[in-house]
């Protein structure tokens, strides 16, 4: 079998928490840089940048990552990730690792399989409540990983405290949650593209026999849940990047920031970046889920000794 055998005693709802926070840094870590690709693209030609072709100045995800580092430097792949890693140990802790819990629990007694509409419903509800908690990373990390297209006298913010006080002081706690509703829509719609598509696919794969509880089968049924999540969420996934970045004014809500891309760019603007999205998406799935299989697995057999 590869990787660690599943436990005889099942995880924790508490090891499920951690295990899912620690896996979403991990699989950030290492896709950080398709994350921030992506925003970069998806801001790319915004209603305030006059339409021109010489303003483009990102094609595709390669062509986008070597322009980053050849004007800002390596280090401009990372920016916000400090931001990124505290999201993750909040957000991911609880859409992820609280969805089999709220499941359970969403599941009437007796029944012997869990429903579609119920893991439905527990993907939404693990996803909002995620959001809620875990905004003002998110506006934050959208901020560093956009403003660093700018020269150094027009970045807004020195560093991520920096960051927090700034936004705080100059737009007021609601800036903090600027985009908290196009967000919600979004992780409702990818929690459940990922969360209810992986459960799916691998529970498929096993009562099929077509592979055992292991890595192999984590990766596949992740990078199944990362292209599902990809389609459907992309389109409010540009909305939010926007509407997240935007300055105060720029726009009156999140519908408006809709309806200035629809104009703009038309129906192909909400898919604006889908190449990275997937890219980082598939990818950052399947780092996450193999990561966080793995490790709850590994906290569940240490905890004999440790008790």
């Amino acid at each position: 079998m590869v990787g660690l055998k599943p436990p005889e005693v099942p995880p924790t709802a508490a090891m499920k928490f951690v295990s899912a926070g620690m896996a979403g840094c991990i699989a950030d870590l290492c896709t950080f840089p398709l994350d921030t690709a992506k925003v970069r693209l998806q801001i790319q030609g915004e209603v305030k940048i006059p339409r021109a072709i010489s303003s483009v100045k990102y094609q595709g995800v390669l062509g986008t990552l070597s322009t980053m580092v050849r004007t800002e430097g390596a280090r401009s792949l990372y920016s916000g990730l400090a931001a990124g890693l505290q999201r993750q140990m909040s957000f991911a802790s609880i859409r992820i690792g609280l969805y089999d819990s709220v499941k359970q629990l969403y599941t009437p007694k007796g029944a012997e399989s869990t429903g579609m509409a119920t893991r439905l419903l527990a993907g939404c509800t693990t996803g909002a409540v995620a959001v809620a908690c875990a905004q003002p990373t998110d506006v934050v990390k959208v901020r560093f990983q956009a403003s660093g297209a700018l020269s150094d006298s027009a970045r807004r913010y020195s560093g991520t405290v920096d960051a927090y006080r700034t936004i705080a002081k100059e737009e007021g706690i609601r800036g903090l949650w600027r985009g908290t509703l196009p967000n919600i829509a979004r992780n409702a719609i990818i929690n459940c593209g990922e969360l209810v598509t992986y459960d799916l696919l691998k529970d498929a794969l096993l009562r099929a026999q077509l592979m055992s509880d292991n890595v192999p089968c984590h990766f596949v049924a992740a990078f199944g849940a990362g292209f599902c999540a990809t389609v459907v969420a992309s389109p409010v996934d540009v909305v939010k990047t926007r509407y997240m970045n935007a300055s105060p004014g720029q726009y009156r809500n999140a519908l408006s920031c809709l309806l200035a891309l629809l104009r703009q760019d038309g129906p192909a603007g909400l898919y604006k970046g889908f190449v990275p999205s997937f890219l980082r998406l598939g990818s950052w799935n399947v780092v996450m889920f193999v990561s966080y299989e793995q490790l709850q697995r590994a906290m569940a057999l240490a905890r004999p000794a440790l008790a």
